[in-house]
């Protein structure tokens, strides 16, 4: 009788060969995505370039999804949109948060989005960037409890998140369940280091002691350390572990002891590398899939092993690559391993078995983008935005730049547990109450 875990892997090589037949099918507008990707959902949010990255609840009770608003060379609004995924089929907006006095704020506004469980109540973040010549240059957060959904009067804004010694706001975000039991955002700010903040203590309104930790970046900088991170529970060795993408490279700190991060491994001298972006781990810590911001830059993914085991203390080497088109640029991403969901600008949903970690393959596909291929600051960067995957039920939801949210379901993924494929159970969905 075949094992959870092996039944699980042979269907994962099973939609990896079914996957790999559909390459030969060509995309068009009337063939947008793979016969195993179904379209469940999706609604128009606004403007060309006005959706940012989106955040997802876990609980099925609570089924809403966030998603961040901006303003990046086009008309749109700063805030935040709540969407009702409660039928998947058919996604609502149900409250829209919007920074007062529109027009005063400089830049891009909401860029990151996540929600989080503190002692009984559920809150979302929402990082925010304001630039310089308006108010609130120095505000990089902003906190709604969100505990009354679907009743809409009852979101409250409850809590600002200011650093006047850091000012133009928090590009990124991480909210992480500690291994003490606290919930702690990991934010940028524009310095050398990433800020760690004590959520309970924000929505208690102790902000004088709401930052209790800093990780740096091996080297010092004036301008923005990081760009993305992920924060998550290293099973064998029982320790909290951070994984920074930034100036130089990527960078493993065991952050544990919140007050004395300790370097673990550094990924410098990377050919084609001099800034990383998004950098997330698989269930295990060994394998990492690390994302740099430029045209014609594929996903890598390295083995962190020899720099764990102490055989070198840097690695520049990746053992794959992977990318759906070599014309354009991958984005955001989610593990759930063996699959990397990856939301891939002008490529839409992209779905990746790195079963084999050294022969990753594309085995689901939707190309959400479509078109034009000139607008905006960058061309390049447009299209999907945000991902995420609720691990209940196998849902998934991508946020469009220009084409707003969508809802998908994979066929053969029902859900995720890291137990079913022999893995710990370990992903970016925190779990609050264990």
């Amino acid at each position: 009788m075949l094992t959870a875990a092996l039944g699980a892997i042979l269907m994962a090589f099973a939609i990896t060969d079914r996957a790999a037949a559909q390459q030969d099918t060509p995309w068009t507008a009337l063939n947008p995505g793979s016969d195993n990707i179904e379209v469940l959902g999706h609604i128009p949010l606004g403007p060309i370039l006005s959706v940012a990255d989106v955040d997802l609840e876990q609980e099925m009770n609570r089924p809403y999804a966030y998603v961040s608003r901006m303003v990046y060379g086009w008309e749109g609004d700063k805030g935040t949109d709540i969407i009702d995924v409660s039928d998947p089929a058919n996604p609502e907006v149900i409250y829209r948060w919007r920074i007062e006095n529109q027009e005063l704020h400089q830049r891009t506004g909401g860029m990151d989005v996540k929600y989080f469980k503190w002692d009984g109540r559920y809150y979302v973040v929402q990082s925010l960037q304001f630039g310089q010549g308006g108010p609130n240059n120095d505000l990089g957060a902003v906190v709604l409890d969100v505990t009354g959904l679907p009743n809409p009067d009852a979101v409250t804004e409850v809590a600002r998140i200011h650093e006047p010694d850091f000012p133009g706001g928090f590009h990124n975000i991480f909210v992480y369940r500690h291994s003490n039991g606290r919930v702690y955002l990991f934010s940028t700010v524009q310095g050398s280091t990433a800020h760690i903040y004590d959520l309970g203590h924000v929505v208690e309104g102790r902000m004088d002691e709401a930052l209790v930790g800093r990780v740096p970046l091996p080297q010092e900088t004036s301008r923005r350390a990081y760009h993305d991170f992920y924060v998550g529970w290293h099973e064998e060795t029982e320790t909290d572990r951070f994984y920074g993408g930034g100036r130089g490279g990527y960078y493993v700190y065991d952050v544990t002891d919140l007050e004395n991060p300790e370097l673990l491994a550094s990924l410098t001298g990377i050919n084609g590398v001099t800034s990383g972006h998004t950098f997330t781990p698989d269930p295990t810590g060994r394998y990492v899939i690390a994302e740099t911001e430029y045209q014609f830059a594929p996903l890598r993914i390295f083995d962190l092993k020899p720099a764990l085991d102490g055989e070198v203390s840097n690695i520049s080497q990746p053992i794959a690559g992977w990318t759906p088109n070599w014309r354009h640029v991958v984005h955001n991403h989610e593990v759930r391993w063996p699959y990397v969901f990856v939301s891939g600008y002008h490529d839409g949903l992209q779905v990746v078995s790195m079963a084999d970690p050294e022969n990753p393959v594309t085995v689901a596909y939707y190309d959400t983008y479509v078109g034009p291929y000139a607008e905006g600051r960058n061309p390049m960067f447009n299209g999907a935005f945000g991902i995420d995957v609720r691990n209940e039920d196998g849902l998934i939801v991508i946020s469009d730049m220009s084409t707003g949210f969508w809802t998908f379901k994979m066929e053969g993924f029902d859900g995720w547990n890291g137990a079913d494929w022999g893995v710990p159970d370990v992903s970016s969905a925190q779990k609050f109450d264990d």
